[in-house]
């Protein structure tokens, strides 16, 4: 396998988190869980919000179908500027540590989303509006692309070796309640409010809401201390002067087949639980609190999915447990939409959870299988970088693309597309091959695994 250098690297002492540091997991784990429940709810309930309301609140002048064409293209600018996050964060989550930077993507991130609730729209400000928002995107993606990175390895980097697997969920797991959150807040306000005040102001209720989230992200965060595999790097060989050189430079094979690996999941969860709201209901005509309440038992399946993927990979290992989740995901993908062209309400409840299940399966092990695929010395920059280029190819294109794709060429073309990606993720989980064996400190060496 293309690691096979790692699986025979020699173990130093002390070169595990202890058992003994377990019961401060649960902190270590709420810190990791809140920030990424603030990121995916950010880009949550944009993509709801994209789907339900921007349209006619950013983009009233070109129409119903272009206008939600260009709220999902804003969708994609902000997975445009991950990268670019995964890149700035990751240097300094690399080189002063995992606490420090993730304070920062937190701020960002929660500030840009009130800043969202606080806009202008398109009929009181003309063209600014549009373009505000766009800006305000950016900010979030730039968050998002040193928030996951940073979540998965202060929980990996402080878990027990063999629990890795499970600790490192609850980034993932945070993914799946801002899912069930994002959509409750939406389904609470459009049902409490007429579709003409949700449509005025209502919409606004989510953003301005994450304000909370981070207040009490921060507290937890503030109160955790450094990874200790970090520290360990910091005091035995110092840190990178330059991470995103040295993760090309020692395991560029490895960043490229990791953005394949995580394609399938991006683009499962963002299929079913932001283009799917769109397309329920205009294009199956459902209503929109059905939808939403169908979306947020989506969340709950995702949940489900992270839970049961995580436990069976510290069991039987990353790989398998991915593999077979990618292999369903490409049958999946074929049949989802002649599925849900029949049309009917228990059918759109079985195909959106489904999928979002299928998507938390293959997310599961990711956090860990992310972690231990990389060395330490630029292991954020790293993690970040390839979970952001795989957010941006499969989360950003399908949902820009798949209106288009649909109104021309039909649903079944479409699913033949997504089922591509999941066979690209299939193929490079095979070529990475296992790393739950594998130490987070193990010496960084001079050729590439």
């Amino acid at each position: 396998m293309t690691h096979s250098h790692e699986q025979t690297a020699p173990r130093t002492a002390g070169s595990e988190p202890a058992e003994a540091k377990a019961p401060g997991m649960r902190q270590v784990a709420t810190a990791s869980f809140i920030g990424t429940v603030i990121e995916f709810y950010d880009f949550g309930i944009y993509g709801t919000a994209a789907a339900l309301v921007f349209p006619q609140v950013f983009f009233p002048a070109l129409g119903e179908s272009a206008g939600t064409i260009a709220s999902f293209a804003a969708l994609g600018v902000a997975f445009l500027a991950r990268p670019f996050g995964s890149i700035l964060f990751g240097h300094y989550g690399d080189r002063l540590g995992r606490k420090k930077t993730l304070i920062a993507t937190m701020l960002l991130m929660g500030l840009s989303t009130v800043l969202v609730g606080l806009m202008p729209t398109a009929g009181q400000i003309g063209v600014v509006a549009p373009v505000l928002l766009i800006v305000l995107r950016v900010m979030q993606g730039l968050a998002a692309g040193g928030e996951f990175a940073g979540a998965v390895l202060f929980s990996s980097e402080h878990a027990p070796k063999g629990k890795r697997g499970f600790w490192a969920m609850f980034p993932s797991l945070g993914g799946g309640g801002a899912i069930v959150l994002a959509n409750a807040t939406f389904f609470l306000t459009s049902v409490l409010m007429s579709e003409e005040t949700f449509v005025g102001w209502g919409w606004r209720v989510p953003f301005l809401a994450s304000f909370l989230l981070v207040i009490f992200g921060l507290w937890v965060r503030l109160r955790i201390d450094e990874t200790p595999v970090f520290k360990k790097q910091k005091e035995d060989s110092g840190t990178s002067a330059v991470p995103f050189v040295e993760a090309f430079k020692y395991q560029p094979v490895q960043v490229l087949l990791a953005t394949g690996a995580a394609t399938a999941c991006f683009a499962l969860t963002y299929i079913g639980g932001t283009y799917l709201i769109s397309y329920g209901t205009s294009v199956l005509d459902l209503s929109g609190t059905y939808v939403l309440g169908i979306a947020m038992a989506g969340g709950l399946a995702i949940s489900a999915g992270v839970v049961i993927g995580a436990v069976l990979s510290d069991r039987f290992g990353r790989r398998g447990v991915m593999v077979w989740a990618t292999c369903a995901a490409v049958v999946w993908a074929l049949a989802l939409f002649p599925i849900l062209d029949l049309g009917s309400r228990t059918v759109f409840a079985i195909g959106l959870p489904v999928t979002m299940f299928l998507s938390g399966l293959g997310r599961g092990p990711q956090g860990a299988f992310l972690s231990e695929l990389f060395h330490t010395r630029y292991r954020y920059t790293a993690v970040g970088l390839s979970y952001s280029l795989a957010g941006m190819i499969g989360g950003g294109v399908p949902p820009l693309v798949a209106a288009s794709i649909i109104g021309s060429l039909g649903s079944f073309v479409f699913g033949i597309i997504l089922a591509a990606s999941c066979l690209l993720s299939l193929v490079c989980i095979l070529l990475v091959g296992e790393t739950r064996q594998l130490d987070l400190d193990r010496p960084t060496t001079n050729t590439a695994p």
